[in-house]
C-alpha cells in the first residue's frame, strides 16, 4: 500500500508541480522514485525474512517430533550406505529408522556426506576431542544452529551443483586467455559510444553509425553464441550459491571459542576476503548475465557495451582468483552441518555423555548404556566393562531376551564415541578402536552367495584384521548359524580359541552353552553374561537386564507351543 501511495504521489507531483516549476517537479519525482525503489528492496527483505521464519518454524516442529521418538522426517542416508562395510548393515547406520536418520540435521549433500563419513570410520583421538568440544559449544547456540538449518532448507546444495561448478572451474577460459581483451573490453564500447554521440550531434554521417552498429551487433552475436551454453549451465546453481553465501555469512559473523569451529571459520574469513562476499560476487555476475533473456534490454547493452563479454570476462577473472577456495567452502560447510547434527542431539539429550578416551588398549567401560533409537521411556539401560586384551564376553540368553539389542547398543555407542558424538550412556570410557561385526547375514542371489558363505566372508574379514594386529572391537551374533549344529559348535569353539590367542576383544551372543563353558578353560579371557526370561503360567516376561553368569532358562518350547507346534 505504501508503494502504491508512492506511485500516486509521483503522478501527483508531475500533475501539480509541472506548471509551477519543471525542476521542482523532476526533483520531487526523483526523490519519490528513490523512496519507491527502497520500498521494493525493503519488501523483498521482508518476504525473505518471513520465508526464513517459516523454515525456522518447521525446524522446531521437526525437533518436537524427534523428542517424541518421531525422526522419519529427516533423510535416512540410504544413498550413502556403502555396499560392503565392517558394521554399517549390522548396526543400522543407514536407511529407514537408522542411526544416520536419527542424528541427521544436515541440509546439503556435502553435509550429509560428511556425517556419513564420520559414522562410517573412527576418527583420531585428536579429532574426537576437537569435535566433542565443538559440539558442546554449538549445543549452547540453539538460535544460531536453527538459523543455519533454516537457510539450508530453503534450497538444498546438491552434489550435482558442486560437480558442475568444479567442472567449470577446471575448464580453460573462453576469452581471458587472449590478454588483449583486458583493454579491448573498455576501448570497443568507448569507440561505439563516441560514434553514436558524434552522429547524434551530426558530427559524423548517419551511415557511419549504422555500419558501426551492425559490426558491433555481429560481435555481440558471436560472443552470445559462446556465452549462452556456459550461462545455461551456471544459471542452474544461482539459488544454491545464494544459500551457500547466506550460510557461510552466518558462520563468518558468529563468535566461536573452540579451535575446531575457529578453524572452519578461518577457511571462510581468508586473507583475500570473506567467502560469502566472493560467492555473492559470482552470483551478481550471473544475475547480470540473466539480462540476455530480455531482448529489449540486452540488445542495446550488448551492442553499445558488449554486455555479455563484460560479464564472461568478470566470470573468468573470478574463476582465476578463487578456484582454489571453492572446494574448501563446500567441505567446511559440510563439516559445520555435521557438527550441528551432533550438537542438536546433545541439546535434545543433555543427560547423554561424551566418551573419555584411554590410551591403553584395550579398555571399555560404560554405565547406563542404551540404544539411542529406543525412546527413553521404553529403553532399558545396561553396563559393560572389558578391561584388557584377549577378553571375550559371551552373552547367552533366551529368545527375544535382548542379546542382539545389547550388542547393537554397545556397537552404536562405540561408533558414536569414535565419531566425537554424544553417546547414549551416563558415562563411557574406551580405548580408540574400530568396530567390526558379523550379526545380520543375508544371502546374495545376484552374486550366487549363500547365507553360510556370506557369513564365512564376514568372519574372514574379522580374522584377517585380528591376525594383522589391528585394534578392533568385535561383535558376533550366533556364529555359523548356516550349518549343522555339530559343525557350528566345533567351528565356534575353534574361532573363540583363535580370537583369544590373537589377543582379540569383543562380545559374542549365542544360544550355544558350550561357548559359555569355555570359561572353565579360559577363566581370564571369558566373561559370561546373560539375559533371561521369567515364566508365569506359560507367559514370558522380559526385564532386558544383563546379568552375570550363564543363562539357565529356555523359552523356545513355550513360543513354539504358542504358535501351534505340538510338543
Amino acid at each position: 500500500m505504501v508503494r502504491l501511495g508512492t506511485v500516486l504521489a509521483i503522478i501527483a507531483a508531475f500533475y501539480l508541480l509541472w506548471t509551477i516549476s519543471i525542476v521542482v517537479s523532476l526533483i520531487t519525482a526523483v526523490v519519490l522514485l528513490a523512496i519507491f525503489v527502497r520500498l521494493i528492496y525493503r519488501d523483498l527483505e521482508n518476504r525473505a525474512f518471513m520465508k526464513h521464519i517459516e523454515f525456522l518454524l518447521q525446524v522446531n516442529r521437526d525437533e518436537l517430533k524427534a523428542l517424541n521418538g518421531e525422526y522419519q522426517q529427516f533423510e535416512d542416508g540410504t544413498a550413502l550406505a556403502p555396499k560392503e562395510h565392517d558394521y554399517a548393515a549390522d548396526i543400522d547406520i543407514f536407511g529407514h529408522a537408522s542411526v544416520f536418520q536419527f542424528f541427521n540435521r544436515t541440509t546439503s549433500d556435502p553435509g550429509a556426506g560428511r556425517l556419513a563419513d564420520w559414522l562410517s570410520a573412527p576418527a583420531t583421538s585428536a579429532d574426537i576431542l576437537a569435535r566433542q568440544e565443538a559440539v558442546k559449544e554449538l549445543a549452547g547456540k540453539a538460535d544460531w544452529r536453527q538459523d543455519l538449518q533454516a537457510y539450508g532448507r530453503e534450497t538444498r546444495i546438491r552434489t550435482t551443483t558442486v560437480d558442475r561448478l568444479q567442472a567449470w572451474l577446471h575448464e580453460p577460459g573462453l576469452f581471458i586467455q587472449f590478454r588483449h581483451w583486458q583493454w579491448l573490453r573498455y576501448v570497443l564500447p568507448g569507440i561505439i559510444l563516441v560514434i553514436v554521440a558524434a552522429a547524434s550531434f551530426k558530427q559524423l554521417p548517419m551511415n557511419v553509425m549504422y555500419g558501426s552498429l551492425l559490426i558491433y551487433a555481429l560481435i555481440a552475436y558471436k560472443v552470445n553464441k559462446v556465452v549462452a551454453p556456459l550461462h545455461e549451465r551456471l544459471s542452474r546453481i544461482v539459488d544454491e550459491m545464494d544459500i551457500l553465501a547466506q550460510s557461510i555469512d552466518l558462520i563468518e559473523k558468529e563468535h566461536f571459542k573452540s579451535p575446531e569451529l575457529q578453524s572452519i571459520q578461518a577457511h571462510f574469513n581468508a586473507a583475500n576476503g570473506k567467502a560469502s562476499t566472493k560467492i555473492n560476487r559470482l552470483k551478481k555476475i550471473l544475475d547480470r548475465l540473466d539480462i540476455r533473456y530480455n531482448i529489449v534490454i540486452s540488445a542495446p547493452l550488448n551492442i553499445l557495451l558488449l554486455w555479455n563479454l563484460q560479464q564472461v570476462l568478470d566470470l573468468e577473472k573470478w574463476k582465476r582468483q578463487y578456484t582454489d577456495d571453492v572446494t574448501g567452502w563446500f567441505s567446511n560447510l559440510g563439516m559445520m552441518e555435521a557438527l550441528n547434527s551432533f550438537a542438536t542431539i546433545h541439546f535434545n539429550n543433555p543427560d547423554w555423555c561424551f566418551a573419555r578416551l584411554k590410551d591403553d588398549h584395550f579398555f571399555l567401560e560404560a554405565n547406563g548404556l542404551g540404544h539411542p533409537l529406543i525412546a527413553s521411556g521404553k529403553r532399558i539401560d545396561n553396563s559393560i566393562r572389558i578391561e584388557k586384551q584377549a577378553k571375550l564376553m559371551i552373552v547367552t540368553g533366551s529368545n527375544m531376551a535382548g542379546k542382539s539389542t545389547y550388542l547393537r547398543s554397545v556397537g552404536v555407542n562405540v561408533i558414536l564415541a569414535m565419531a566425537g558424538a554424544p553417546c547414549c550412556a551416563t558415562d563411557m570410557t574406551l580405548s580408540p578402536v574400530k568396530l567390526i561385526s558379523s550379526m545380520r547375514i543375508a544371502d546374495n542371489l545376484e552374486e550366487s552367495t549363500s547365507t553360510f558363505y556370506a557369513e564365512l566372508k564376514k568372519l574372514k574379514s574379522v580374522i584377517d584384521k585380528v591376525n594383522a594386529g589391528e585394534k578392533v572391537f568385535i561383535l558376533l551374533d550366533e556364529i555359523l548359524r548356516g550349518t549343522n549344529s555339530l559343525d557350528r559348535q566345533t567351528g565356534s569353539i575353534a574361532l573363540v580359541k583363535q580370537l583369544i590367542k590373537k589377543q582379540a576383544v569383543g562380545i559374542i551372543a549365542t544360544h550355544d552353552l558350550a561357548l559359555a563353558e569355555m570359561e572353565k578353560e579360559f577363566p581370564r579371557s571369558i566373561i559370561n553374561a546373560h539375559f533371561d526370561a521369567q515364566i508365569n503360567q506359560e507367559e514370558l516376561y522380559f526385564d532386558y537386564l544383563l546379568k552375570p553368569g550363564v543363562c539357565k532358562s529356555i523359552n523356545a518350547s513355550i513360543l513354539m507351543r504358542k504358535i501351534g507346534i505340538e510338543m
